[in-house]
């Protein structure tokens, strides 16, 4: 029909630009925080286009959602504003018919969406994660501050000595290293004239070239000597960058219907909870988006916030309760969205009769089906 299509045409700009405007004021807002991390030196400058492409990724979905439910309430509002919707329920036509053409345009959003939080999300969190982790090793063995004793390592009683860094090149200079066996109470001390760090093969490795090693106990004058043109230390294993299994947000959904544990139970509700979101609330939206144009009051747009607030926050509640083991899967999963379901049934029937005062509208739709 024409009003559905014409629904769609203007709901779909209307979403477009919404979407930009909120990503991009998101986008603007990451940036600067990552950009203060990294003047800082807690994030590597290299790193912070990959890392606000990977934050924007996790953030598409609720953005889809956002969309949805935004958009349609902005195009209905303004159909109830310019008497459209009026005109429409005096012809004897019901809110109810507004049901098909939102679920045209929220259904290829939900299926979107369903399609990143099934799918696509937990290999980029995967991703993303591997990344920053790779990051962190990097740039924890490029931090060398000359002229100052520094731990090399995880191993206790291991220093070391720097006299000139060179930044660009990434190679030490004049190094001094000292390490004591707590064991036997020798002290192995490393002379070298060059070296760099190296990261390779599942090992952090400080390759030294052409320096002197010392190894004795202090007082007794009993030290070794050996003169070598390279030396390999390692400073300790790379641990396997990221585990999925670490992680519930990594883990494929594949695994997550298999699993019985109940923090896998609660990313699996998760997962599916945010596509059923985007058409419950657009359909959510139909009725809620009825305004007077005589009172000029816009008091459903706090009505239409709180329903979101208390939809998000309450599928939030309740996915923390099936991690801790308190409730069930089923029990975790439907009962938000059966409230949001039978909340615009009787709000679409409520509606649907505007003329009657608020309390008496909902006392006859709380009597009689949706038409």
């Amino acid at each position: 029909m024409i009003y559905q299509k014409q629904f769609i045409k203007e709901t779909t700009l209307t979403a477009i630009a919404i979407f930009i405007v909120v990503l991009a004021v998101l986008v603007f807002t990451q940036g600067i925080n990552l950009l203060g991390r990294a003047a800082d030196g807690r994030v590597a400058v290299d790193a912070v286009l990959a890392l606000i492409g990977f934050w924007t990724l996790g953030m598409t979905p609720l953005l889809l959602v956002l969309t949805a439910y935004i958009s349609i309430l902005t195009v209905l509002t303004r159909y109830w504003r310019d008497s459209e919707m009026s005109i429409w329920l005096a012809s004897g036509l019901s809110l109810k018919q507004w049901v098909k053409p939102v679920l045209a345009f929220a259904l290829p959003l939900a299926t979107l969406v369903a399609a990143m939080q099934l799918s696509v999300l937990p290999w980029a969190e995967l991703r993303s994660r591997e990344y920053a982790e790779i990051l962190k090793q990097k740039q924890n063995l490029s931090l060398v501050e000359a002229g100052s004793f520094q731990p090399l390592g995880n191993k206790n009683g291991r220093m070391y000595f720097v006299e000139k860094f060179d930044t660009e090149q990434g190679e030490m200079h004049n190094l001094f290293i000292r390490e004591q066996d707590n064991k036997t109470g020798r002290d192995n001390l490393i002379f070298a004239q060059s070296g760099h760090f190296d990261l390779s093969d599942n090992l952090r490795t400080l390759i030294l070239q052409n320096g002197h090693y010392y190894s004795g106990m202090a007082g007794q004058g009993d030290f070794e000597h050996v003169s070598f043109e390279k030396l390999s230390i390692i400073i300790n294993t790379t641990p396997k960058i990221v585990n999925p299994i670490d992680h519930r947000r990594t883990i494929a959904t594949s695994q997550l219907l298999n699993s019985s544990e109940p923090k896998y139970q609660a990313e699996l509700m998760w997962r599916i909870s945010l596509p059923i979101t985007v058409l419950l609330l657009s359909v959510l939206a139909i009725p809620i988006s009825y305004f007077n144009p005589r009172s000029g009051n816009s008091y459903h747009i706090l009505l239409a916030i709180g329903f979101f607030l208390i939809y998000q926050n309450g599928l939030t509640l309740l996915r923390d309760a099936v991690e801790d083991g308190k409730i069930g899967f089923w029990v975790g999963l439907l009962p938000m969205h059966l409230f949001i379901f039978g909340t615009a049934m009787i709000l679409l029937k409520m509606r649907s009769m505007p003329a009657q005062p608020f309390w008496k509208g909902l006392k006859m739709a709380l009597r009689s089906k949706v038409k």
